[in-house]
């Protein structure tokens, strides 16, 4: 992963291949922000000039470089869009900073070194440009012969900070951390079916708990079956490769307070006998985003030695059309003791979730939030960028939708309409895995509801939109998977540590 330190240097002092420095649309045009005062002066103070000159305008993450001249020990100024100027008195965004970093960190892609001299007002600002570096400085090039990929960039130093400052380096410190189990999501949603299946991920599980000091627990077929897990082993009858339910746990010994995160885990989705037509199914290995992102947020919590316990439950199964794959007209007994209907073998997301949150409730968190790639209907209604949120309990929605905005991730609290549960009524089972088709992202949130223990607070994340990017990178988003949630799930955890969540 790409290396960060913090420098007491000036931008144009340091030695290094490249410095970034952030642009802004003024009033009267273009605006260098504060932190690159040396660069513009070794410029003559026509910095701004000369970039205008170069068709630079200041927009939201544009890249605009540029020769350095002298008095600039780097041979290169890369100067990257932050928006409009702020108002007197007021700095960037956090989340501005953080997109503009990973913009000018993919633009210098195949660099080793480059010193980012983005406006540092405040600890907040340090860690948002960092983490933004961190997070636009990723490259997937595992199958790529002789690493033909260009690399990554190798070293971010980030000016402005102060190295001797305990909030400093805790803010280096929580950006790496973080930006690191993005990018391990990230990485596991980016492999490939063939090697990614719930034996393999389980195994990765496995790895990371015994690095981390994590316990962890993965229940096979066998055990599966002998638990009564009707729901994952329903979904992955199909498939050659069985499905597993893993459970991985940071304890910490101070904690006073417990959170139970939930992941879909679907290595990939063929729909079963409901079988996807083409252009549906080429990027479904991405079904396991939600695993990723809660397996990703345990790691962290253990990282950053938060004083709450996180368990995370990942559901892993591939859905497949296999001759023993569960058919549209089965009926299958949850580990809840529920039967369900199931008419369609491509609502299998919820499947795997019921018995997971079933499981996990019998612990008796603090709070439960499970997240998925569930329904294309929460796509249709928030876009490729949004992820929506539902819950049984209306502040602890609102909390989380404050808590993603914080952390720098788009969501949109959803509501779980009650007259919407009669349409999954069965005259077979207890319910139907399928109901009305409008608002069929509510429709599964009521189903997953059915499965939340008594007086337990729980939330459900639908990251379907945003978990897998399929166009052209922006800011610190890279093409294919994002690791959508995992900074919104360890937010959540640092604050019920903080006591300010449940």
């Amino acid at each position: 992963m790409t290396a960060l330190t913090l420098s007491t240097s000036s931008a144009a002092a340091l030695r290094a291949d490249a410095i970034v420095i952030g642009v802004a649309k003024g009033a009267k045009g273009l605006e260098v922000a504060p932190g690159a005062e040396a660069v513009d002066e070794a410029f003559g103070g026509k910095l701004a000039a000369t970039l205008e000159t170069l068709g630079a305008s200041g927009g939201d993450g544009e890249v605009t470089k540029v020769l350095s001249p002298e008095g600039v020990k780097a041979p290169l100024v890369l100067a990257v869009g932050l928006g409009d100027t702020p108002a007197d008195g007021e700095g960037f965004g956090a989340e501005a900073l953080r997109r503009a970093a990973g913009a000018a960190a993919r633009a210098l892609s195949g660099t080793k070194k480059a010193a980012f001299a983005l406006p540092v007002a405040d600890v907040a600002a340090a860690e948002a440009i960092a983490q933004g570096a961190l997070l636009g400085a990723y490259a997937f090039t595992v199958y790529q012969e002789n690493g033909s990929g260009k690399a990554p960039l190798a070293e971010v130093a980030l000016t402005g900070a102060k190295p001797r400052d305990k909030a400093y380096k805790a803010a280096a410190e929580r950006a790496t951390a973080v930006a690191a189990e993005v990018n391990r999501a990230r990485d596991l949603i980016n492999m490939p079916p063939n090697d990614l299946h719930p034996k393999s991920f389980a195994a990765q599980v496995q790895a990371a708990a015994k690095e981390y000091g994590l316990k962890v627990e993965v229940l096979d077929e066998k055990a599966l079956a002998k638990g009564g897990y009707g729901g994952i082993l329903g979904v992955g009858q199909g498939s050659a490769n069985p499905p597993r339910l893993v459970k991985v746990s940071y304890l910490n010994p101070k904690a006073k307070k417990s959170l139970a995160f939930v992941g879909k885990g679907i290595t990939y989705d063929s729909g079963g006998i409901s079988l996807k037509p083409a252009g549906h199914n080429e990027t479904m290995k991405c079904d396991m985003s939600g695993a990723a992102a809660v397996f990703a947020a345990v790691v962290a919590s253990a990282k950053l030695a938060l004083p709450v316990n996180v368990t995370g439950w990942l559901a892993l199964a591939e859905n497949m059309p296999g001759g023993r794959a569960t058919r549209p007209g089965d009926v299958l007994k949850m580990y809840s003791g529920k039967t369900v209907e199931v008419l369609n073998t491509d609502a299998e997301g919820r499947l795997v979730l019921a018995d997971a949150l079933t499981r996990a409730s019998e612990e008796k968190p603090d709070a439960i939030i499970d997240v998925a790639t569930l329904t294309g209907a929460m796509v249709l209604a928030l876009g490729n960028r949004t992820f929506g949120i539902m819950a049984n309990d209306d502040a602890f929605r609102t909390a989380i939708h404050e808590t993603a905005t914080e952390a720098g991730e788009q969501s949109w609290p959803m509501p779980l309409p009650a007259e919407l549960r009669k349409g999954m009524d069965s005259p077979t089972a207890d319910i139907a895995n399928m109901g009305e088709r409008m608002g069929g992202g509510l429709v599964a949130g009521l189903f997953l509801k059915e499965f939340v223990g008594e007086g337990i607070t729980w939330a459900h994340l639908d990251i379907a939109g945003p978990a897998f990017h399929e166009g052209a990178p922006y800011g610190y988003t890279p093409k294919g998977g994002t690791g959508s949630a995992v900074r919104t799930l360890v937010r959540l955890a640092e604050k019920t540590a903080e006591g300010g969540l449940v």
